[in-house]
């Protein structure tokens, strides 16, 4: 492949994807001490999933606005309305009232590789004029996202210019399929960027359109990163899973039979290192029946449990 056919390629896949891709203005009242709510306008970029008016878009670009403007690549700017979002996983839907609207093609982003290429594109800063392109590579993935909580796992990095106002704009291959979404830039980094896995854009938004909300497992612990010297201090044999702190009253954790002091280290097929790993396990696994692996005074036990839908009311012993 010459240098043109290549070029050619990358501008197939930018006009392909472009006609999905949409710019959001979003306005929020926010307090002041002297001048009480004033407006405050952001702006981000979406993509829609389907003709009949369906938008991805991240949590963060539609969080608590009181109004959000859709503006498509055909030049309507629409009302958009807010389905649903998950604050987790920075994904939310929107909707506008039109159809036969063109969609992006989603892969699938267990496929990727680190090295291969990929585009941004989005309403980058704002700026008049049409969507802003930019281009890289895959540098990692499966990424924490730095400074971040756990909500933020399993992320792909890129150093593909990622700007404000790229905020819910699609991360694609040079084919024009959607393999993220761009979420975050480290300011004081280059080339440093961040991107939610389509796949996790995928479930996340089939949870949102059938519930209208995301349902996740509950366990019912409150717990702690097993470590060597916290092992070595209460004689733990184990040096890495999560060592259980309290158990919620009539939780899947007490009605398995889980005690203070147990140290989880597997649930279903995914092994628990820490509490990071217990919450990405848990986001995966469905509400039903799962083998959990613990040690307790050495030995090792295995029992089964039934997860239930987390409590509205819980929040601080969720796990």
């Amino acid at each position: 492949m010459n240098l043109t056919e290549f070029e050619k390629q990358i501008t197939d896949a930018v006009e392909k994807l472009s006609e999905s891709v949409v710019s959001i203005n979003s306005m929020k009242l926010a307090e002041d001490f002297r001048r009480g709510l004033i407006p405050v306008e952001g702006s981000g970029s979406g993509f829609i999933i389907d003709a009949n008016g369906y938008i991805i878009t991240n949590n963060h670009v539609v969080d608590s606005a009181a109004r959000v403007q859709v503006n498509l690549k055909d030049g309507r700017s629409l009302t958009g309305e807010v389905i649903g979002s998950d604050p987790a996983t920075d994904v939310a839907v929107i909707r506008v009232d039109t159809d036969n609207l063109p969609t992006a093609d989603l892969a699938d982003s267990d496929q990727i590789k680190v090295g291969q290429l990929v585009l941004a594109i989005g309403n980058a800063l704002g700026l008049p004029g049409g969507h802003t392109v930019s281009s890289g590579v895959v540098s990692a993935v499966a990424r924490p996202l730095p400074g971040a909580d756990f909500i933020f796992e399993g992320l792909i990095q890129t150093d593909a210019a990622i700007n404000p106002g790229n905020s819910g704009g699609p991360l694609a291959d040079i084919r024009g399929n959607v393999i993220g979404i761009n979420t975050a830039m480290i300011p004081f980094a280059q080339g440093v960027g961040f991107a939610i896995p389509i796949n996790t854009v995928k479930r996340i938004a089939q949870q949102i359109l059938e519930k209208g909300r995301v349902v996740r497992p509950w366990l019912g612990i409150s717990g702690t990163d097993l470590n060597p010297a916290v092992a070595r201090r209460y004689g733990i044999s184990t040096d890495s899973g999560v060592l259980v702190a309290e158990i919620v009253p009539h939780s899947p954790a007490h009605e398995a039979g889980l005690r203070v002091g147990d140290t989880l280290t597997q649930m279903g097929p995914y092994r628990i290192g820490n509490m990071k790993d217990l919450v990405l396990a848990l986001s995966k696994l469905p509400m039903a029946e799962v083998t959990l692996y613990l040690v307790r005074r050495g030995n090792v036990h295995r029992t089964v449990i039934r997860l239930l839908e987390q409590p509205a009311q819980m929040v601080n012993l969720g796990r």
